[in-house]
């Protein structure tokens, strides 16, 4: 069955603090223990149902250095939904989310959902940011904020299925317009997995002339 609408999610953060680990859990409902950094860009996709319409989602997860300019410009502008994430163990991807919101802020379209994710609260012990601390952030710039533990799956579902959501009604509302067609699908290579997800990594030679998938809505 053709989904109602397609929906792409962008996260975003610094490297190490758990991006691929949140994507794979969610499309996957796996948790890789040992990982590789991502390069270039990844993408898993996974289709929830939302107000009884299908909705799929393709999930960007993009290397923490941002090597390939055009196409993490293209991973931004596209995204209805930017997610953006620290180590709540590591004070300094926290320090630095300010300037990951500046440049999606910058560089996505208007209407775009934020949403800010303080991953490994499974590790509380070794916290290094407080809860309050991320919360206030999140509310002094407008952000959804939750924390959550791709290990344990906490928060994880909610963190896609929520703001799925909001951007749901958003399109339904007007509020951001995701009219543009799927395009340049060729580029993007990959082997599917079991289930719902699929998976894919952008190699290096494909990010000079690739563009991302735009999201779209499509008739029900």
């Amino acid at each position: 069955m053709t989904p109602a609408h397609l929906f792409s999610y962008t996260i975003i953060g610094d490297p190490g603090v758990g991006k691929s680990c949140l994507e794979q859990q969610f499309t996957a409902r796996a948790f890789p223990e040992e990982h590789e950094p991502t390069i270039g860009v990844e993408f898993g996709t996974r289709t929830i149902a939302v107000h009884d319409k299908r909705v799929k989602l393709y999930i960007w997860d993009m290397e923490g250095r941002e090597t390939y300019v055009s196409v993490t410009q293209q991973c931004y502008y596209r995204a209805a939904c930017i997610i953006l994430v620290y180590d709540i163990t590591r004070r300094e991807t926290f320090d630095h989310i300010a300037v990951w919101l500046s440049r999606a802020r910058k560089l996505s379209r208007a209407g775009v959902t934020l949403v800010l994710i303080g991953n490994k609260c499974d590790l509380s012990h070794m916290r290094a940011v407080g809860y309050e601390e991320g919360r206030k952030f999140a509310k002094r710039h407008k952000l959804v904020f939750m924390e959550a533990s791709a290990k344990t799956t906490q928060n994880v579902e909610e963190a896609f299925v929520v703001t799925t959501e909001t951007v749901y009604q958003k399109v339904e509302d007007g509020v951001i317009d995701l009219s543009e067609k799927v395009s340049g699908r060729r580029a993007w290579s990959g082997s599917s997995r079991p289930g719902r997800s699929r998976r894919c990594t952008i190699s290096p030679s494909a990010l000079s002339s690739a563009r991302a998938p735009s999201t779209s809505t499509t008739s029900a």
